[in-house]
């Protein structure tokens, strides 16, 4: 369990009655809302107890704002050059094959190197990137080309960096913080959503993207200063070469394992059919042009509410049931979103989307680090990675061709009901899944490092 927070009450001996309350039960009443409203709310304990963590978590919620404008901006100025939402669609594939290959890559390497240099060399390279799109954004006529070609060079560095980061939160805290650490990434996530998209459409309509995208590259100096001084993450002392044999070891653990399986294909098949992020810049001129921000910005404001209430979701055990459940909502609040004629009702279910979304984020990545071994965790970081990017890159190329041939809301609406029927298929064709346990996951992951160990130490 976390560090526990004050309680409410710490003697034996009930407190006395305040006057005029009539008894007893009213402070117990009072006493039991407060502990209900304490038990929602955001645990912060990681970021108390580690200090590594919390300079990870600072210098990754900087860097992720500006990644976040830059998100924004890169299929905004597309758009704008094409006036085509297939073009736009079209970076998500651009995306696909380098985030694929790399990200398994990534993972192979991320369980043999410092995490932490991995990070950091792979944060200088996205740095590289950006100034190529500063560069380009100040061309008379900027190249379409060379938009594609940073989208896929972020994707490829992407893929390399994310399996280390991914993999050194549970290094970085104790096995019983995990869930409050998937809680504060999510909250650090939702807020650079907001914000980022928010502010990047705006300015993007405003002064320009160079402007923008140099503000993106600022935060990259104090990602890579807070990187700088963290301590080094080194391997484990029997770390595998990274070898194709390693990454097919990764794959072979996962595919016996059920649990993960459902993590990664729901998610998969909800971003696939449900993503409709393409179709934005589109849309964002039938509501006026500066609503593109907006609607880029309204799903993390559904994940930021979800999760400053998510103290509630380390007393769920059955994470499985609740991924399914919560990836279904996300598709029933998609098509509420293609049905939404008026702004503030396509805003509204955005949100509802997001706050599904992130519901679900939080389970799969409390399985993902209850259940896979140390000496894996890189190598299946990978995988999940894979598993997250590769929806929502292949759904906005969908939803974008869906919106050429059958128009907007339509590409939108067939979207939600396919993932609808989706998950529920998976659900009855991965029933081990829904019967996950977090308490039986967390006890076979620590038999399992147990079992190596005593491996090693007979070999040694």
């Amino acid at each position: 369990m976390s560090e526990p927070r004050t309680p409410i009450t710490t003697h034996a001996t009930p407190d006395p009655v305040p006057q005029g309350t009539g008894a007893p039960g009213s402070v117990r009443g009072i006493e039991r809302v407060r502990r209900a409203v304490w038990s929602l709310t955001l645990d912060a304990t990681p970021l108390r107890t580690s200090r590594d963590f919390r300079l990870l978590y600072i210098g990754q919620s900087v860097s992720l704002f500006g990644s976040m404008m830059t998100f924004v901006v890169l299929p905004w100025q597309m758009y704008q050059l094409t006036k085509s939402s297939l073009a736009v669609g079209l970076l998500g594939v651009t995306e696909f094959v380098p985030i694929m290959l790399m990200g398994f890559v990534g993972g192979a390497l991320a369980d043999y190197v410092d995490r932490r240099r991995m990070v950091r060399l792979t944060e200088l390279t996205l740095t590289l990137g950006t100034l190529g799109l500063i560069f380009n954004s100040q061309l008379a006529s900027p190249r379409v080309w060379v938009l594609y070609a940073c989208a896929a060079l972020f994707a490829a560095v992407n893929g390399l960096q994310r399996p280390s980061l991914d993999a050194l939160t549970p290094r970085l805290v104790l096995p019983e913080q995990m869930a409050a650490a998937a809680a504060l990434n999510g909250l650090r996530g939702s807020i650079a959503m907001i914000c980022g998209p928010a502010l990047g459409g705006v300015l993007a309509a405003t002064i320009g993207p160079t402007a923008t995208y140099a503000i993106d590259l600022l935060t990259f100096v104090v990602s890579l200063v807070a990187l700088w001084q963290m301590r080094a993450v080194p391997p484990p002392a029997d770390a595998e070469r990274p070898s194709l044999r390693s990454v097919i070891e990764g794959l072979s653990y996962a595919r016996r394992r059920p649990e993960l399986l459902g993590t990664y294909l729901i998610d998969i098949i909800a971003m696939f059919f449900g993503m409709p992020m393409a179709l934005f810049p589109a849309l964002a001129e039938n509501f006026g042009g500066a609503s593109v921000g907006l609607l880029y910005a309204m799903p993390a404001v559904g994940s930021l509410c979800a999760t400053l209430t998510s103290g509630w979701t380390k007393r769920v055990h059955r994470q499985g049931r609740a991924v399914a459940i919560a990836a279904g909502c996300w598709g029933v609040f998609i098509i509420g979103f293609g049905f939404a004629g008026r702004l503030w009702l396509a805003l509204l279910f955005l949100a509802l989307a997001g706050g599904a979304d992130m519901i679900s984020a939080l389970f799969r990545m409390t399985i993902w680090n209850q259940t896979i071994p140390d000496h894996l965790r890189g190598r299946l970081a990978g995988i999940e990675m894979v598993s997250y990017t590769t929806g929502p890159l292949l759904g906005n190329a969908e939803a974008g061709l869906a919106a050429k041939l059958f128009g907007l809301r339509a590409s939108i609406v067939s979207g939600g009901v396919l993932c609808v029927i989706g998950t529920g298929v998976l659900a009855l064709l991965l029933p081990a899944f829904l019967r996950y346990d977090g308490r039986e996951g967390l006890e076979r992951k620590q038999q399992e490092e147990a079992e190596r160990a005593a491996s090693l130490n007979l070999r040694a």
